[in-house]
């Protein structure tokens, strides 16, 4: 029998979501009115179908029940954690690289008043958490040693750790130890928890939210014409399987974030399915998160409307992803698109 995968589609935003839920006309997203959906994709690595909700019913018996399984998690409330309110979609993790070589913005904030700052318009604007990183993983970097990736964070890390929510962006155990002990509400780890073998046990031992980001090869190999079988349930398949051994080594809480890791090990037609398609990762029954901000797709589909900062792009993707009950965004331009976001609520419920 074929692996079966649920993936919800044809959803409704705002307003008119509302409407559709009361009427029973459409199924909400974690039971957030706001969103909600009327059909579901049927997908296996051969085929894949799309049927409304009201027809679930009449599949095969052991479908319906893989089906409803999938539709259980779904439709299950999100509990919040990490300063992250999952009952408002989107929530944002602003960037900030304290780095000299980050692709987009290296050097422009490792100093100590210039972090400081950046860090607090980040949240002044509307991130719910800041998203602190010393060592550049853009492709072609190298990585650095624990203590000048250390040395990058510490002070700025141990000034706004009190002020404001912070998550660490490290694939380093001992980074995320000292940061943990400074109060950071979330670990960030792009290598999906494989880069250090310690990593799992310094989770398990302080019970810490984390993000398991999907990325393939090291980021000084990782865009060396990355293959996969099929991108979208290749990465769906990483991701339960890392659930499964998570769990199995103890980390029973539920405080944990999927990535499907755009641009890390992937090519323009990898990257534009796994958005396109990405809510098929709510079937795992953990929040979402997409790194958009200024990627290289961006640049690809735009060609010769391309820009340094990459807003444009940035803000047409956030919002699809939004309309597809991503929870949460990881930006550069805090304010930029949150002014986009805002404007686009108000218009679509006016």
């Amino acid at each position: 029998m074929p692996s079966y995968y649920t993936r919800v589609c044809n959803f409704y935003y705002g307003n008119q979501s509302k409407n559709l839920v009361r009427k029973r006309k459409s199924i909400s997203l974690h039971q957030i009115n706001e969103i909600s959906f009327n059909q579901i994709e049927i997908i296996t690595r051969k085929s894949k179908r799309k049927i409304s909700i009201d027809q679930i019913k009449y599949l095969p018996k052991s479908l319906k029940t893989k089906i409803n399984s999938d539709l259980k998690k779904i439709k299950a409330k999100k509990k919040n954690f990490s300063n992250l309110n999952l009952k408002e979609i989107p929530n944002i993790l602003g960037v900030l690289n304290l780095t000299p070589d980050s692709f987009s913005d290296g050097g422009k904030f490792n100093k100590k008043k210039e972090g400081i700052k950046q860090a607090l318009h980040l949240f002044n604007s509307g991130a719910n958490l800041i998203d602190i990183g010393g060592e550049s993983t853009k492709p072609g970097s190298k990585t650095v040693k624990v203590n000048l990736e250390w040395n990058r964070i510490s002070r700025i890390l141990k000034l706004v750790s009190k002020k404001i929510p912070i998550s660490l962006d490290t694939r380093k155990s001992e980074i995320m130890k000292r940061g943990i002990k400074l109060g950071v509400k979330l670990i960030n780890d792009i290598s999906g928890l494989n880069f250090d073998s310690e990593t799992i046990n310094v989770l398990k031992k302080y019970k810490t939210p984390f993000v398991i980001h999907h990325s393939k090869g090291l980021p000084e190999n990782m865009q060396k014409k990355p293959s996969y079988k099929n991108e979208l349930l290749d990465i769906y398949d990483f991701f339960e399987e890392k659930i499964k051994l998570i769990r199995s080594m103890g980390i029973n809480h539920n405080n944990i974030i999927l990535d499907p890791g755009i641009g890390f090990g992937k090519n323009l037609k990898h990257n534009m399915n796994l958005i396109k398609n990405i809510s098929i990762f709510h079937s795992l029954g953990f929040p979402i998160l997409v790194g958009n901000s200024r990627k290289s797709f961006i640049k690809k589909l735009s060609e010769k409307n391309d820009s340094k900062l990459r807003i444009g792009g940035t803000m047409a993707s956030s919002l699809y992803l939004m309309m597809q009950g991503v929870q949460i965004l990881r930006i550069h331009d805090v304010n930029e698109i949150m002014q986009g976001i805002k404007v686009f609520k108000k218009i679509i419920n006016n």
